[in-house]
């Protein structure tokens, strides 16, 4: 459990952080509530204690710009090599497309195929559509993840990422390639890159800056590295997204 006292200093630290931004904040943002869950989840959170009092404020800090629960696991503060960084969630990243994203989305979700698992993609009376169906509760190899979107006008795109494509990604622009959000949850960071993918193609309408600023600096990964000999970034803002329609022959359970 961390120490008390290093706990009381972060919260001062935090309350004030939270009354100075009081404008950046989501309109429905609970002061009290976010407060309480920061200190709930600092408390179990391993070496937290040899962090900056004031750095690990600043990580809480983006949370609530963007609105996300440490809590509810929408959001994190990892510490990793003696550092306390803001990351999101896969589920924090299907609430921030669906709340800012210019065209009203319906539903929005990212899915791990495995072996076993049917997949296809193929046209449709003219245009593209994927079939998804999954083995129920299969453990298999995993080969890859999609990522779809429906809109409420009725439109829909997805998009598509071998697992080979996922660890070059990984290997090549993470910022914590061996860190544990990827030793510990490899497939919900899987799902989380397919969807981060989808999302730079979905036109997002932050309310302040200082949301759009936090929600860039959340990714897990960094363009601005390096990248191995011949590889390029499968998260290009030029890449074609798929316009299509989307199947689900099963709604059996799936593993994610």
């Amino acid at each position: 459990m961390a120490d008390q006292t290093k706990l009381v200093t972060i919260h001062n630290n935090l309350n004030k952080l939270l009354d100075d931004k009081q404008e950046a904040m989501p309109s429905n943002f609970n002061k009290t509530r976010f407060l309480q869950n920061c200190m709930t989840v600092l408390q179990d959170t391993r070496d937290i204690e040899k962090c900056e009092a004031n750095s690990v404020a600043r990580t809480m800090l983006k949370g609530a710009f963007l609105g996300l629960d440490f809590f509810n696991r929408e959001c994190y503060a990892i510490v990793y090599g003696g550092q306390v960084q803001f990351q999101t969630d896969y589920k924090g990243e299907v609430k921030l497309a669906q709340k800012y994203s210019v065209r009203p989305v319906q539903e929005i979700y990212a899915k791990l195929v495995r072996e076993g698992d049917h997949f296809k993609e193929k046209i449709r009376d003219g245009r593209q559509t994927i079939d998804f169906d999954p083995l129920p509760f299969n453990d298999g190899k995993v080969l890859g993840a999609f990522a779809v979107c429906y809109y409420k006008d009725g439109g829909m795109a997805y998009e598509v990422m071998s697992v080979d494509e996922i660890e070059a990604t990984r290997k090549n622009y993470s910022k914590q390639a061996n860190g544990p959000s990827w030793t510990k949850s490899p497939g919900e960071m899987q799902k989380k890159t397919v969807l981060r993918r989808l999302c730079k193609n979905i036109q997002l309408d932050f309310d302040t800056i200082e949301q759009a600023q936090t929600f860039e600096d959340s990714s897990d990964f960094d363009f601005k590295k390096q990248p191995t000999p011949q590889q390029q970034s499968p998260f290009n803002k030029n890449a074609t997204v798929v316009e299509g329609e989307y199947e689900e022959i099963s709604h059996e359970a799936d593993k994610e």
